[in-house]
């Protein structure tokens, strides 16, 4: 059976990353993956006026504008919408992600598309997908009180509606035992 994994690379290095070697290793072991990649660590489009006017506006009654304004954040959510896996490679800088991969949850993270508003409160709609999330840091621990990546990254995933997220990190040059946890994490997934 393929998977359709979805590959977010959002390092501002192409050359030696590290996060995007654990990428290609996660990638690697997803047997049968069918991959869609997209780069964005060159840079994305910020949200603006046009854009969150144009969420709020019915898709008929939307200018040309405001439909230009919406149709990458189309295109990356019927990317999200048709993965199994999502892989995301990323770097920490200063703590927390990079601007690109915000820039990136931002187009997702649409009302009424990725999440929907209930009287029991917000409801995720893009459910039954895994994102495993590659971490280069040069010293910010998972967990540890200096890392701001992790915890939002999982509210945000979780919020539209993928609970099922999982961090491998690398530190410094030695990537051996990401790549471990990596082949265990996915050897198990796979294996169940």
């Amino acid at each position: 059976m393929t998977t359709k994994v979805l590959r977010i690379d959002a390092s501002a290095r192409t050359q030696n990353s590290v996060s995007r070697d654990l990428a290609d290793h996660a990638v690697s072991l997803i047997p049968d993956a069918e991959v869609t990649s997209r780069d964005i660590g060159q840079g994305l489009p910020h949200i603006n006026e046009t854009w969150v006017g144009a969420t709020f506006t019915p898709p008929e009654s939307r200018t040309e504008a405001q439909s230009e304004a919406l149709a990458l954040s189309d295109e990356i959510l019927q990317e999200v919408q048709d993965a199994d896996t999502i892989v995301i490679s990323t770097p920490i800088y200063n703590f927390n992600i990079p601007s690109t991969l915000k820039a990136w949850i931002d187009q997702i993270g649409r009302a009424g598309v990725a999440f929907k508003y209930t009287e029991n409160g917000p409801v995720g709609l893009l459910e039954d997908k895994r994102v495993v999330i590659a971490l280069a840091s040069g010293g910010t621990d998972i967990g540890s009180n200096v890392d701001f990546a992790t915890d939002y990254l999982r509210f945000i995933f979780g919020f539209v509606g993928i609970k099922d997220v999982h961090f491998v990190l690398a530190k410094g040059d030695d990537n051996a035992e990401a790549h471990e946890t990596l082949a265990t994490l996915l050897g198990d997934r796979i294996a169940a």
